[in-house]
């Protein structure tokens, strides 16, 4: 807990001394040290591919000029739902760049991926279901976005439709 939360404080710092002002829907990087307090005998955990995930994201909010707006508008951000695919562990001590990019929004939710590498190889992304709240009032993505003209990838519809199968209206028997 306390490892996540130093992590996102010192990620806000730094992205904000970094030059920020890109397009949300440009593709931005980041680099963590994996710490032994991320790992278990000798391997990242797998709750903090998460906590990278999600100070990567606030990494990406600074660098696309969008936390300041969230802040002064009183919006806040959702993470709806995660997904993660694991492809190789990530040894203590390695360094970790994270390449985070919106890759879809719709008239509810933005989708992130973050892909996550130890020197050129891929080793994990965590996919990010991302809500703008403004109280109890949904905020449109493209309203902090712009338009998306990017379609539905096929794999974020499957993910949906699980999802969709997983509510509890869809367990019910009919």
């Amino acid at each position: 807990m306390m490892s996540g939360l130093l992590r996102n404080l010192l990620t806000l710092v730094l992205a904000w001394l970094r030059p920020a002002g890109a397009d949300p829907w440009s593709r931005r990087l980041c680099h963590f040290r994996i710490s032994p307090l991320d790992c278990g005998t000798r391997v990242l955990k797998s709750d903090k591919y998460l906590q990278l995930a999600e100070a990567a994201q606030l990494d990406f909010l600074v660098g696309a000029n969008l936390f300041g707006k969230l802040l002064r508008e009183r919006i806040g951000f959702v993470n709806a739902s995660q997904l993660v695919k694991f492809v190789r562990p990530i040894g203590m001590f390695s360094r970790v760049r994270v390449e985070t990019a919106i890759v879809f929004a719709d008239e509810k939710f933005a989708y992130l991926a973050h892909a996550l590498f130890v020197a050129d190889q891929p080793c994990g992304e965590v996919l990010v279901k991302m809500k703008f709240k403004r109280g109890p009032v949904t905020v449109r993505p493209r309203e902090l976005l712009g338009e998306s003209v990017r379609l539905k990838p096929v794999q974020l519809q499957a993910w949906d439709s699980a999802l969709a199968a997983m509510s509890p209206a869809a367990r019910e028997p009919a």
